[in-house]
């Protein structure tokens, strides 16, 4: 529990701020730079991710990738592959096209001002702000969803954020809040306060710094703040995906770049028999592999893998481009969904016994 009893009179900018210099997070590995490419990129893996999660891809994918230039000139497949488990892979593909943008109409140096920002690839208003404010001090409100349920609780909002009139007042006020100096320790502590007090499901009010006037801890319900979206029946799919294999080598599909998984390399989908057929293999043997379940934002995926063992064919892919045949010792450097990387490297023991 922290002592706040002192902050309990400023206003709410500087009790965040105070409350940001001795409690909140100050070792997290994107932090104490000025450097936009480095805070693009951590704002672009923390949409949708835990820190957690996050930390590890980031560190690694700087080593990778270091500066905006060696990510613009790299291939799609080495950054999703630099990305594969990390989810929502339209923020890779859009990181790749941002990085091209920068190169390509900023002389390859990092805008740093909320317009300029946000006339990139993969780029909203908030992210735009979080990387203005970091990067170069630009007052800017930032609107996340933890920012969101922060405002939603000290206000007592009782709707769904994501309507857009309610998200529009709730610009206002995030605008209406800024200080006017020390925007930096400001915004970090909104982020901090959102990740580490005030959370989701047991918010630590004891331990809020605007705790005295906030509108849902005085109604004694902050849980109840905001209003969770309407709850809607989640639409389920399911198919077949055939995992061609050949002694320790498994033959994978390019996914198409817009949709599921895009750009990813994946089994082909499909009744296995018509799959099998076409790449001229109608006379293998399949046999299930355990069913696999993987919820998307928009609906749930109900994998059903058959496995077929294809060394006597030769293959005719209808569209060799897409096609990859990958070793099953170097899964970890292929771009494939998570879900999928599970299913493969469970394979490898029986190809080892196999061998």
């Amino acid at each position: 529990m922290h002592d706040l009893s002192r902050l309990s009179l400023l206003p709410f900018s500087d009790r965040l701020i105070a409350w940001q210099r001795q409690y909140g997070r100050h070792d997290l590995p994107w932090q104490n730079t000025r450097d936009p490419y480095r805070i693009w990129l951590s704002e672009i893996m923390l949409q949708q991710t835990q820190v957690a999660t996050v930390r590890g891809y980031y560190t690694r994918f700087l080593q990778r990738f270091p500066d905006v230039a060696t990510l613009a000139a790299a291939s799609l497949d080495d950054i999703l592959a630099s990305w594969a488990g990390l989810g929502y892979y339209a923020r890779a593909r859009n990181l790749h096209r941002c990085a091209q943008q920068v190169v390509d109409m900023h002389g390859g140096r990092f805008p740093t001002e909320p317009n300029a920002l946000t006339a990139l690839c993969g780029i909203g208003r908030s992210t735009a702000a979080a990387i203005a404010v970091f990067s170069n001090g630009r007052r800017a409100a930032i609107l996340d969803g933890n920012v969101k349920r922060v405002l939603c609780r000290h206000r007592a909002i009782a709707s769904f954020p994501g309507e857009k009139t309610v998200e529009t007042a709730l610009w206002a006020l995030a605008e209406s809040l800024l200080p006017e100096i020390n925007i930096e320790a400001y915004t970090q502590g909104l982020m901090d306060l959102g990740a580490t007090v005030c959370t989701r499901h047991r918010p630590g009010c004891a331990s809020c710094p605007v705790v005295a006037d906030c509108a849902a801890h005085a109604l004694g319900r902050p849980t109840d703040f905001p209003v969770p979206r309407p709850v809607r029946a989640r639409p389920e799919r399911r198919e077949y995906f055939v995992v061609l294999c050949a002694g320790d080598r498994v033959l994978l599909k390019r996914r198409p770049l817009r949709g599921v998984w895009g750009g990813l390399l994946a089994p082909p989908e499909g009744e296995p028999q018509i799959v099998l057929a076409s790449l001229g293999a109608a006379g293998a043997i399949t046999r299930p592999l355990p069913a696999i379940a993987h919820d998307f934002t928009h609906f749930r995926l109900h994998m059903q893998p058959v496995l077929a063992d294809v060394s006597e064919y030769t293959l005719r892919p209808e569209h060799p481009p897409d096609w990859q045949w990958v070793d099953l010792a170097s899964l970890e450097t292929v771009a494939s969904p998570a879900p999928v990387l599970r299913l493969l490297v469970a394979l490898r023991p029986a190809a080892n016994a196999a061998d």
